[in-house]
């Protein structure tokens, strides 16, 4: 038979040559290298698998915290319990330095979530320095002059010794200058569930300072504002006066600690606290004491001493402070529904020259505590 009707011809298949032999070999090669690290990783599993409970939660512990929620709590039940439970992200906290404020240990059941919000916590505000001039802010207000930002410690300024870091402080004029900030919590990496059921203690604090040659006001105001913007608690500082020629000249500290409407403002002189009812604004005769308590200067509806302890009451029209005391107000317990915290601050000369004699605010943050 010719070539089309050879039976041999037909039957026998063509020989592959030497370069397609060494390619099939190569490819077996890499497809048995494949299954070996399979086989590896069932043996290292069921070998930690056997592994006495603190000996396994050691080696937990020195994996990274998205592993341990991602993947090893779904390597077996026994491995699910191990990553949900106490132990092992107390452990992870321990190695990382990350302890409750006070050093609690034994009070604290969710130690995961504490680790998961110390590892968050920071700044939640952009700019707090005017290292990038107004960038950041919004619904920036430009009374008088407008905002100013200048290098510390400015024209008959204190020094900020509070931090090396900081190096520059936002100037306002000789009519209300104000800025704010919107934080969306989700957008932060802090989750619903976190928000409305933990609830969180969320934190703000401000520095505010005037000039030795020129009186000023300041004012702070934090909100807590649901999905749709709506106020489910607020702070105010009141506008608080600095005056003119003060003794006590100095960068001050004002914290807000948020404890929703039902709470009132806290003022701390030199370790003492006293939390007060909403709405009293003036210090009763008798209720200021201590070694060091002294008169400072009244403005407006309110009265301070330094030294001891002193009313401090909400919505105060004018308040003047002396330059050591940290107000300070809590936001816990605020409800369900908290996505947004509007920081929002100020401030003016009270002699209203042109130019930038107004309060001087730096350093401004928000947080959320663990």
């Amino acid at each position: 038979m010719d070539g089309d009707g050879d039976p041999e011809s037909v039957a026998q298949p063509e020989e592959a040559s030497p370069e397609e032999q060494q390619e099939e070999a190569c490819a077996e090669e890499a497809n048995a290298g494949e299954e070996q690290p399979e086989e590896v990783e069932e043996e290292e599993a069921a070998y930690l698998d056997e592994l006495p409970e603190p000996l396994l939660l050691r080696v937990l512990a020195e994996l990274p915290a998205a592993e341990l929620v991602q993947a090893c709590r779904l390597v077996c039940l026994r491995w699910k319990e191990l990553v949900d439970g106490a132990p092992l992200w107390l452990l992870k906290c321990q190695q990382e330095g990350l302890v409750p404020e006070g050093g609690a240990e034994d009070e604290r059941d969710h130690w995961q979530q504490f680790y998961f919000l110390s590892k968050r916590r920071r700044n939640l505000l952009r700019n707090p320095c005017g290292e990038e001039d107004l960038e950041g802010w919004c619904d920036v207000e430009h009374g008088g002059d407008g905002w100013r930002v200048e290098e510390l410690p400015g024209d008959c300024g204190p020094e900020f010794i509070h931090d090396d870091s900081v190096k520059k402080f936002f100037a306002s004029s000789f009519e209300w200058c104000r800025k704010a900030q919107v934080i969306d919590l989700q957008a932060e990496g802090y989750w619903e569930e976190l928000l409305d059921t933990t609830q969180p203690a969320i934190v703000a604090k401000d520095w505010y300072s005037g000039r030795s040659d020129a009186g000023c006001l300041y004012e702070l105001t934090v909100k807590l504002l649901s999905e749709h913007e709506d106020v489910l608690a607020e702070f105010s500082s009141g506008q608080v006066a600095v005056p003119q020629d003060s003794d006590d000249g100095g960068w001050i500290e004002v914290s807000s600690e948020a404890l929703g409407r039902r709470g009132g403002a806290r003022a701390r002189w030199a370790g003492l606290v006293e939390t007060l009812p909403q709405g009293r604004g003036r210090a009763p005769r008798g209720e200021v004491e201590g070694p060091r308590a002294k008169k400072s200067r009244r403005s407006g509806g309110g009265s301070v001493r330094q030294g001891g302890v002193a009313w401090v009451g909400l919505g105060v029209p004018s308040l003047t402070v002396p330059l050591t005391p940290q107000i300070s107000h809590t936001f816990t317990d605020y409800g369900p529904g908290v996505r947004f915290v509007r920081f929002e601050h100020g401030g003016q000369d009270s002699v209203y020259w042109k130019g930038w004699f107004g309060a001087r605010v730096t350093n401004s943050s928000v947080w959320v505590e663990p």
